[in-house]
């Protein structure tokens, strides 16, 4: 009786265990694993306000080794190649370089090719309607904020081999602010040649990384920032010259592991300018005068987030 007790009570919290489970979750965590896994080869657009810019997605898995190459196909184009944890950057009037990595900077954020449970904290993964993404049958997955300091991203996922079919950034009155659409996706048994053809190639020597401890204990002392959204933590931070204006700046980068924001913190420039916003799509800079010194946000935020972090810069004590 005693087992039959305990096998009893085993059943009901297994039970129980699994009706915990989030079905929303469980599909990211799939998606994650498709795409380090299948050969795909696809094409989507991302649209941001009227721009719309296309690009070329190719994917494969030759054994233990993984490959990848993403490319902008509008203008002087942009190329990026992974073979496992090296990437190589082919930019436009620039030589090309490698750095170790595992992901690509692309439009899609890396985060959700890794180990999502980090943002359980602050974001909700809920399950929303089917429908039907490039001639495929989709599902949305919903990664909700949970404050209004920050967007929404929804993502629709291929139900047959769980790719990305469509993703968007939405603000809390549930409107797109930018969308990435698949226009073709054709998943594969083998690896596309063009892939397999990256292996033969010479690329850059990996540049060094700088250590993410000796980059944040080398941060600015001048400023204070007073006020960030939950979960945000300092990733970088230096003292450098802008390109646009060869001024000096302080920069510091800020993530909560899904959105990264930009603060660069600067001397006015001349003539009088008011503070205020600019949006494109998802993608806010907020400028502020501070008297004596101007802050500039950068970050896929809504304009009042980036103006109360942007106000909350201080110079230190």
């Amino acid at each position: 009786m005693k087992v039959i007790t305990f096998m009893l009570s085993l059943l009901l919290s297994v039970s129980a265990f699994a009706s915990d489970g989030n079905p929303a979750k469980q599909l990211l965590l799939n998606m994650a694993n498709a795409v380090h896994n299948r050969n795909f080869d696809a094409s989507f657009v991302m649209v941001k306000g009227k721009s719309m810019e296309p690009y070329r997605w190719v994917h494969a898995k030759q054994g233990e080794i993984e490959l990848e190459h993403l490319s902008l196909l509008n203008g002087a184009g942009l190329e990026m190649i992974r073979i496992d944890n090296q990437v190589t950057y082919f930019e436009p009037q620039s030589e090309p370089y490698s750095l170790k990595t595992d992901s690509i900077a692309g439009p899609i954020p890396e985060v959700l090719f890794k180990n999502i449970e980090r943002l359980t904290g602050h974001y909700d993964f809920v399950l929303g309607g089917k429908g039907r993404i490039a001639g495929r049958a989709a599902q949305l997955v919903r990664i909700e904020s949970k404050d209004e300091d920050k967007y929404n991203y929804w993502i629709w996922l291929d139900m047959e081999s769980s790719l990305l079919l469509k993703a968007a950034y939405v603000n809390h009155q549930g409107e797109a602010l930018e969308q990435l659409q698949l226009t073709h996706i054709s998943v594969t048994e083998h690896p596309a040649p063009m892939l397999l053809e990256v292996l033969n190639r010479n690329f850059p020597t990996p540049l060094p990384n700088n250590s993410l401890d000796n980059t944040v204990s080398n941060m600015p002392k001048t400023w204070q920032i007073g006020w960030l959204p939950a979960g945000f933590k300092l990733l970088k931070s230096d003292r450098h010259k802008l390109d646009l204006n060869n001024e000096l700046t302080d920069y510091f980068l800020f993530s909560d592991g899904f959105v990264e924001v930009s603060v660069f913190v600067q001397r006015p420039l001349p003539g009088k300018r008011l503070s205020g916003a600019l949006t494109s799509g998802a993608t806010t800079i907020y400028v502020h005068n501070g008297g004596n010194f101007d802050v500039s946000v950068v970050g896929n935020i809504p304009s009042l987030t980036a103006k109360a972090i942007a106000e909350s810069v201080t110079r230190a004590l």
